[in-house]
C-alpha cells in the first residue's frame, strides 16, 4: 500500500494552477458581465431603474 500515497513532490506547483485556472475563469465571466451589461436591453432596464430611484 506504499504506492498508493503521493509524495509532496508530486503536488508541487498544483496551487499556482488552482490559482491560474481560477483566474482565467474569472477573466472569463468577467468578460461575459461586461456584454450582458453592455447590450441594449439590459442598459435600458439599468437606467430606468436608476432613474425611478432618483426621483422618489
Amino acid at each position: 500500500m506504499e504506492g498508493a500515497l503521493v509524495s509532496p513532490e508530486a503536488e508541487e506547483g498544483s496551487t499556482t494552477v488552482e490559482y491560474a485556472i481560477g483566474a482565467i475563469a474569472t477573466a472569463g465571466f468577467a468578460g461575459l458581465l461586461i456584454a450582458v451589461l453592455k447590450s441594449g436591453g439590459v442598459k435600458s432596464l439599468l437606467t430606468n431603474i436608476i432613474q425611478s430611484a432618483l426621483s422618489l
